[in-house]
């Protein structure tokens, strides 16, 4: 490895960064176009800020969706400027390893890759994210022991069952953050008739999901505009409420990680039950979800330290284990500068 090595967790709600062993960038996956002038004005964390509020001339965009590029000049130009915020000025081309989700075509994987390149990237490497999540945690996947992992993240949920450096059994499903966030902004319009943005589901799932133990009791306020007469509007919403809204799509979650168990070889199985299933990504930390998954199938569900980071810090512990890795690393010779 050298300085100029950089891991990148593409993902559908932030971009990270590592180098040298260490995040260095965390920013949202988000992007604020002028049209009129015809240049982008803001990344990450400013143009955030503009979602929900931006005048008509600027488009916040999101270049993303369930974990694959949907906008590719807007990609390339955010992974550019992330690039760009890491190494400064100095003209250097790094070596990068992208992760992808695993279950996206070999046109969306290139995608990516052509995204890298025309930012600046030397050479690119492609991770799956089920594969840098657990190295990001710490495990060795080179061993000829099974481990599983369930990385629930903005735009994908993605399981799967490592051993001896390769994947077994895999699953990627289009149920995780984003969908959950929707799912909220359903509920609320369909029960209270109050409408309410992304943001505010977001902040409201975190603060008030509880998959496991939800509470009746009122515990917080949701503001929005009423779907009846158009003017602001507040309600009272319990733990139940968050819970009735997400749970079709978290048993959606579960039935994956079922499908996935039923791939697996029993003698991988034998290692799961002694180890855990690792639970990384940003609903790892949907409170209550790992004794959910605990429950439904009797195996003790581990969150990982830093659920968030994992996929970024795996991304560049790969450069230190290539050689071991099978399936679930690859080059991308063609694109090489």
């Amino acid at each position: 490895m050298s300085a100029l090595d950089l891991g990148i967790d593409l993902g559908t709600a932030n971009i990270i960064i590592t180098a040298g062993g260490g995040l260095v960038l965390n920013e949202p996956s988000v992007i604020a176009y002028d049209k009129r002038a015809q240049r982008v004005v803001a990344f990450g964390h400013e143009a955030y800020k503009m979602i929900g509020r931006s005048p008509e001339r600027l488009a916040v965009i999101r270049p993303l969706k369930d974990g694959v590029i949907s906008n590719n000049d807007m990609a390339q130009e955010l992974i550019r400027l992330c690039i760009l915020k890491v190494i400064g000025k100095r003209l250097i081309n790094p070596r990068i390893v992208m992760c992808v989700p695993s279950g996206i075509t070999e046109v969306e994987r290139r995608a990516v890759v052509e995204s890298a390149v025309m930012a600046g990237a030397r050479t690119v490497y492609l991770i799956e994210e089920p594969v840098a999540a657990l190295l990001g945690a710490g495990a060795d996947i080179t061993k000829p022991v099974g481990q599983m992992v369930v990385d629930i993240g903005g735009g994908t949920t993605d399981i799967a069952v490592t051993s001896l450096g390769g994947v077994v059994a895999s699953a990627s499903v289009k149920k995780a953050g984003n969908v959950l966030n929707a799912a909220i902004i359903r509920y609320f319009a369909e029960n209270y008739k109050l409408l309410i943005g992304d943001r505010t589901a977001e902040e409201t799932k975190i603060k008030y999901a509880n998959v496991f133990w939800p509470s009746n009791e009122l515990v917080g306020t949701i503001t929005g505009r009423s779907l009846i007469n158009g003017m602001p509007a507040r309600v009272q919403m319990s733990e139940n409420d968050i819970n009735r809204a997400i749970m079709d799509d978290i048993d959606q979650i579960v039935s994956s990680i079922q499908i996935v168990f039923e791939q697996t070889p029993p003698e991988l199985i034998g290692d799961i039950l002694e180890n855990g299933v690792l639970l990384t990504g940003g609903g790892a930390l949907l409170k209550g979800l790992d004794l959910y998954i605990t429950r439904e199938f009797g195996v003790q569900c581990n969150i990982a330290q830093d659920p968030l980071g994992c996929v970024a810090r795996g991304t560049y512990k790969a450069f230190r284990v290539a050689d071991k890795l099978r399936n679930g690393f690859e080059r991308i010779s063609v694109f090489k500068h």
